[in-house]
């Protein structure tokens, strides 16, 4: 029998019991790839904890009492702790991931050597794994998602480091064809980046008795859903200011974040308060009823890769209102997927109107993402996993 491939997957953005639904797109995608037949995968999952006294804090009380070494969903997560410095330290957080993560990465390679390290975010992961695979010296790969790319690669505390990984990884991927696009022009090799699109589990995520679902989240009339965290990037102000003129529709908001209570506020200013639903941070296993009761999802960032919601929705045969950001265009490529809109109220108006007066079929709208699958995905990370691993 070959030797399976041992992959050290890094990952900063992966669930826990204090925040079971973050990163969650890496642990389905790390699933499939256990799956896949010679894969032995390990996740390292670094928690930051200020130093004290700032460790007290109440927000930190649920990351201090997470587990050093767990089965996570079958999966076996290590998570060795770092010295994160809230709000300055975003320059020195991959030399304090790669500190904290290199004892226990050397043990563990000295008892079962790894053939690879996966980094599942560019920053602060890729600059920490690049260090790490120094000190193992295996090659390692790293992802791009969207905001790791636009936010870091601009930042001068990041911007040097997140280049420098991407000079020495063997192999990098982008959640979609736009956002290679952005690491080129960047600088990076493109010979050195694929397309590697998201997955959909599709015994969640399916076309539903729309009145019905909605019925059980006791609403009537039409429904637009939008998930996702509550910050100004999101933009879910600009839904707000839309319903004024969508009467008698109703807009969910599923997520938390900063930006919550200037929502709540501009709500109540525009007199539609009794239209907005504020749900707050919702299980992802009971996130597929939603969807599938929506007449439209919205999501209008200022910047995405390939939002996985996006999947999600159309799935579920739910069409999409999106800015022209990221992989929108590669998604949405037909009207039956929704629009494609400009960032303001009116134009968010204009499309749900149509898409509203005009309901498009569920069956059709699941057809926008027929390639989309985990299995597939997981085929695709193997494949490069074995080149990179030299036993493909």
């Amino acid at each position: 029998m070959t030797d399976p491939v041992r992959v050290l997957t890094l990952a900063t953005l992966f669930p826990h019991a204090a925040k079971p639904n973050f990163g969650i797109f890496v642990e389905r995608q790390t699933a499939g790839l256990v799956q896949q037949d010679g894969f032995d995968v390990t996740v390292i999952n670094p928690v930051g904890i200020p130093p004290w006294p700032l460790s007290l804090n109440a927000r930190y009380k649920d990351l201090r009492r997470l587990p050093a070494d767990e089965n996570w969903r079958g999966l076996s997560v290590h998570r060795p702790r770092f010295t994160l410095l809230p709000k300055i330290g975003s320059a020195i957080n991959p030399r304090m991931i790669a500190a904290a993560v290199i004892p226990l990465a050397k043990k563990l390679h000295a008892a079962r050597p790894f053939d690879l390290i996966d980094a599942e975010f560019f920053y602060p992961d890729g600059p920490a794994a690049m260090r790490i695979a120094e000190a193992l010296n295996i090659p390692f790969t790293i992802k791009a998602r969207g905001s790791d790319i636009h936010h870091h690669a601009q930042e001068r505390s990041s911007g040097a480091q997140l280049m420098d990984a991407a000079g020495k990884a063997a192999h990098m991927f982008a959640v979609s064809e736009a956002l290679k696009r952005d690491m080129v022009s960047l600088g990076m090799d493109e010979a050195k980046i694929s397309r590697h699109y998201t997955g959909i589990d599709r015994s969640k995520f399916y076309p539903r008795d729309r009145p019905a679902e909605k019925a059980k989240l006791g609403i009537s009339g039409q429904l637009i859903l939008s998930v996702g965290a509550l910050i100004t990037r999101k933009q879910q102000d600009l839904l707000i200011r839309a319903l004024p003129e969508l009467p008698g529709v109703t807009l969910m908001l599923v997520g938390s974040g900063e930006a919550a209570s200037m929502y709540r506020q501009l709500a109540s200013d525009i007199g539609v308060a009794d239209r907005v639903i504020f749900s707050g941070p919702v299980a992802h296993d009971d996130l597929p009823p939603m969807f599938a009761a929506a007449d439209i999802f919205a999501l209008t960032s200022v910047s995405e890769g390939l939002a996985n919601v996006w999947v999600e929705a159309l799935a579920s045969g739910t069409p999409v209102i999106a800015s022209n950001v990221g992989g929108a265009p590669e998604l949405l490529r037909a009207p039956e997927a929704g629009r494609i809109v400009e960032q303001t109220p009116s134009a968010i108006v204009a499309a749900a109107r149509e898409l509203l007066n005009t309901p498009i079929s569920q069956d059709q709208v699941l057809e926008q993402v027929a390639e989309f699958s985990w299995d597939r995905n997981a085929q695709q990370l193997a494949a490069a996993f074995r080149r990179v691993a030299g036993k493909g």
